[in-house]
This record gives C-alpha cells, structure tokens and sequence, in this order.
C-alpha cells in the first residue's frame, strides 16, 4: 500500500477548486462581455438583416423600373424625328 502524503493532497484539491472557480470566473466574464456588446448593439439602432433586405428588393425593382422607362424614353425619342419628317413631306 502507497502511502499518500497530506500535504499533497491538500494542494491538490485547493488546485482543483481553483480551477474551477477559475473556468466560473471565465464565463461569468464571457456572459458579461456578450450582454454588454448586445447593450451596446441595441443602442445603435441598427437594421436587421430583413430590414435590409426589404430595401434592397425595393431598390432593386426600382431601379429596374427606371431601366424600363429609359429604354421607352429612348424607343419614343427615336420614333419622334421620324413622324416630324413624314409630316414635313
């Protein structure tokens, strides 16, 4: 039979508990970082993902729209000298 000396043993489990006060230290640290970010976040007003998405459909169909519409202004600006020639005649 080994013999285990006090000591050690005493050393060993204050390491232990150390440890593990330690890695509780570390996420209440890590809980407390996080909910300070997210704080800071909601202070800014920033927009959500779907927020910005909406806008960018919007902007997307708008700007198609206007594509649309220069390709008519050009399509009618091209037929216009030709009916003033023809009434010229």
């Amino acid at each position: 039979m080994a013999n285990t000396n006090p000591l050690l043993d005493d050393l060993a489990g204050i390491m232990t508990g150390a440890m593990g006060a330690a890695r509780a230290a570390g996420e209440e640290a890590k809980t407390a970082a996080q909910a300070r970010v997210r704080g800071l976040i909601a202070d800014m007003d920033l927009a959500s993902r779907d927020e910005v998405e909406a806008l960018k459909a919007i902007a997307t169909a708008a700007l198609e729209r206007v594509e649309a519409l220069e390709a008519r202004v050009e399509m009618l600006e091209g037929a216009k000298p030709a009916n003033k020639a023809k009434s010229t005649d």
